[in-house]
């Protein structure tokens, strides 16, 4: 019988370190996601830096957005990224897989997710605005975003920080510090690629 006891109190105390292990995995995972939250809407830099966030790979196109007619990198061409929007984007080798002429916004907005404010991200195009109207936005316009390149994006009110009248391209790339491939990013402006060595 006393033996039946402790085999049944060894049975408990397992599930019970077992179970607290799940919970403890639970929290840990919560924690690291917040700590990515936090790490991508850190502004202080001013960068507008995007670091462990996942964003949009879809592919999905604006509708009324206009392909370009003659990019300097039309559809297919190997590049080299000059731009730093994301960890692992400076220097990387990618693939156009989608050319347009639009007007490109720098915006600083509010994450709806998070309330961080996420300043000086580039690019959005004309065509993700709410509401867009026919002539283009002035810088400290304010706007309400319908792009969701990333989590707490889309619906964000935003503030016009510039605006370029440019090609923009969606490309495909190999992240130089993971390895990954990161699908149909949006958007890279002509000056922030050069032809792939």
């Amino acid at each position: 019988m006393k033996q039946n006891k402790k085999w049944i109190g060894t049975i408990l105390l397992s599930s019970a370190l077992l179970l607290g292990a799940c919970g403890t995995d639970e929290v840990n995972e919560s924690t690291i996601t917040d700590t990515n939250q936090t790490t991508t809407d850190d502004t202080s830099s001013g960068s507008g830096d995007h670091g462990g966030m996942m964003h949009d790979e879809s592919g999905e196109i604006p509708e009324g957005l206009e392909e370009a007619e003659n990019p300097t990198y039309p559809v297919g061409s190997e590049v080299t990224i000059q731009a730093d929007h994301m960890p692992g984007m400076r220097g990387a080798t990618g693939e156009i897989v989608g050319a347009f002429d639009s007007i490109a916004y720098e915006i600083t907005y509010t994450d709806n997710e998070t309330g961080e404010e996420v300043s000086n991200h580039k690019w959005i195009v004309h065509k993700e605005i709410e509401n867009s109207q026919e002539e283009p936005y002035q810088t400290s316009d304010e706007v309400v975003l319908e792009a969701d390149h990333m989590p707490g994006m889309q619906g964000a009110t935003a503030t016009i920080d510039s605006a370029e009248d440019t090609s923009v391209y969606m490309i495909t790339y190999i992240d130089t510090e993971t390895g990954d491939t990161v699908e149909n990013h949006k958007w890279l402006t002509e000056d922030e690629l050069e032809p792939a060595e």
